[in-house]
């Protein structure tokens, strides 16, 4: 868990990874300038945790009898795409950034990205001394500079069945600090199995159940002392919510089941750039700048996910692979009672 901890840190990060004049001059150039970078370039990152947040639910088509208690260790790793990666950046949406060689677009990192090898822009701000003036920065990469491939996610889940076809779910993960990372997150979810319905339900060869499930994970970055600039109080805060439907069929037998499930996951997320900044040209010019910006996010999408689990007595273990804007694949430790 403290693996997912430091790659969530690094997504919140790694805009803030660059040197102090790049912080200050981008902000210079305008907070809708700033605001439409960052939008581009959180995107993806958020969108992958929504997709890893919410995987993993569940572990069997069947529901278990009566009264029945479950408790697991579930971890997922959603992949990157190399679509995710990047971006195509076009001056025309930006009012004082452009590029030095005068290209009207180029493909550059995105937060899941790395820009190899960097890529730079010119900045164009107000100073009331000197007029306009230009400056040159370079763009932040992403934590593909560090060689990571994924996004993964883990929490504890418990499950109770509170009638007979009905279980009641919920996950966490407490809120821990580390470096001035702060992570927490939480889920509620609910599986009903149609087959147990039936009058003759045993005499089904499959369970089919469908399952509805919510998902909440808080981010949070404080970086004042790092200094990146002159201020108080400098923070990114990122709240992901997300709504997971599905319909599942799988197996029934005692020792080794196969299940398969198709989904509809809707998504939203908001990144806030929070605190005082004081950006200035180091001689005359200076700003303050009180929560530069918000971005809000959505995402949508179907999934399918296949998986199989092993019972042994009260132990359980499962593993699934969803199909996704998102590919995730999830690894289950289960005690039932």
């Amino acid at each position: 868990m403290k693996k997912t901890i430091v790659i969530l840190g690094l997504l919140l990060t790694t805009q803030l990874s660059w040197s102090q004049e790049n912080l200050n001059e981008l902000l210079a150039a305008g907070v809708g300038d700033a605001k439409r970078f960052a939008s581009d370039y959180l995107l993806p990152a958020t969108d992958g945790l929504a997709y890893g947040i919410s995987s993993g639910w569940f572990n069997n088509a069947k529901v278990r009898k009566k009264y029945g208690f479950e408790l697991s260790i579930v971890g997922n790793a959603s992949f990157i795409k190399d679509e995710n990666k990047a971006f195509e950046m076009n001056v025309s949406d930006y009012e004082n950034i452009r590029f030095p060689d005068n290209s009207s677009s180029k493909n550059v990192a995105t937060a899941l990205g790395h820009n190899d090898p960097d890529v730079t822009v010119l900045v164009t701000y107000d100073d009331p001394i000197f007029g306009s003036q230009e400056v040159e920065l370079t763009l932040p990469t992403g934590i593909g500079a560090s060689n990571v491939n994924l996004i993964p996610t883990a929490f504890l889940q418990g499950s109770f069945n509170v009638f007979e076809g009905t279980q009641i779910k919920a996950r966490f993960f407490p809120n821990v600090e580390t470096e001035d990372v702060k992570v927490g997150l939480y889920g509620i979810g609910i599986q009903q199995e149609f087959t147990a319905l039936l009058p003759a339900d045993n005499l089904f060869p499959v369970a089919i159940s469908g399952l509805v499930s919510y998902t909440h994970l808080d981010a949070n970055y404080d970086f004042t002392n790092t200094e990146v600039v002159d201020g108080e109080n400098q923070q990114v805060q990122t709240n992901v919510n997300s709504l997971l439907f599905q319909l599942i069929a799988g197996t029934k037998f005692e020792v080794i089941n196969v299940y398969g499930a198709l989904g509809y996951l809707s998504a939203d997320s908001k990144t806030d750039l929070l605190g005082t900044y004081r950006v200035s040209d180091g001689v005359l010019f200076s700003e303050e700048i009180v929560d530069p910006f918000t971005v809000d996010s959505k995402t949508s999408g179907v999934t399918a996910t296949l998986g199989a689990n092993l019972k042994l007595g009260v132990f359980g273990i499962n593993a699934s692979y969803t199909l996704a804007e998102f590919d995730t694949a999830s690894l289950g430790l289960n005690l039932m009672f």
